[in-house]
């Protein structure tokens, strides 16, 4: 698939539709948050579609998301710490990432940008989804083990086992 038509997908796809809008309505700052989980594979086009949309957000992002209306916050699933869920939980701000291992103003400053959203880096994605090792990651893991395999041998570099 063509960067072109990866473009294509994201853009007409209709959660990240509703997430620009709810950018916008909450005048988020593109420097203040990074989108991760699984979101970074449909920027890449090794998703067709998500489920939802995790969103690591710091300063005055997390404050807008905190305290607007809609959001509803929850404690995480994984480690606990506060969510705010949007759209019926299919978009979910959080302070951090899964753990103190995942520093989250690293994580959004060294995002990749996509049609003016940042999102993860793919070595990123695929420790975490490692990490937890979860039954519906098995199929990301190995896209995203190809993936980052092509992308080393397009650079010149030698290919070592992403296991």
């Amino acid at each position: 698939m063509s960067v072109a038509q990866r473009r294509k997908a994201l853009s007409e796809d209709k959660l990240i539709r509703r997430f620009l809008e709810l950018k916008k309505e909450l005048g988020l700052d593109s420097r203040d948050f990074v989108i991760f989980g699984s979101g970074p594979l449909l920027a890449h086009g090794l998703r067709d579609e998500v489920r939802d949309l995790d969103v690591v957000a710091r300063g005055e992002t997390w404050d807008r998301v905190r305290v607007h209306q809609e959001g509803k916050p929850r404690p995480g699933n994984i480690n606990g710490a506060s969510v705010v869920e949007f759209c019926g939980g299919h978009i979910q701000f959080s302070r951090g990432w899964i753990s103190d291992e995942y520093d989250a103003d690293e994580l959004i400053d060294h995002a990749e940008h996509f049609e003016g959203l940042p999102f993860a880096r793919l070595d990123d994605v695929l420790r975490y989804k490692k990490t937890l090792r979860r039954s519906k990651d098995r199929l990301d893991i190995a896209a995203l083990s190809r993936e980052l395999d092509r992308c080393d041998r397009a650079r010149g570099h030698e290919v070592t086992a992403r296991s």
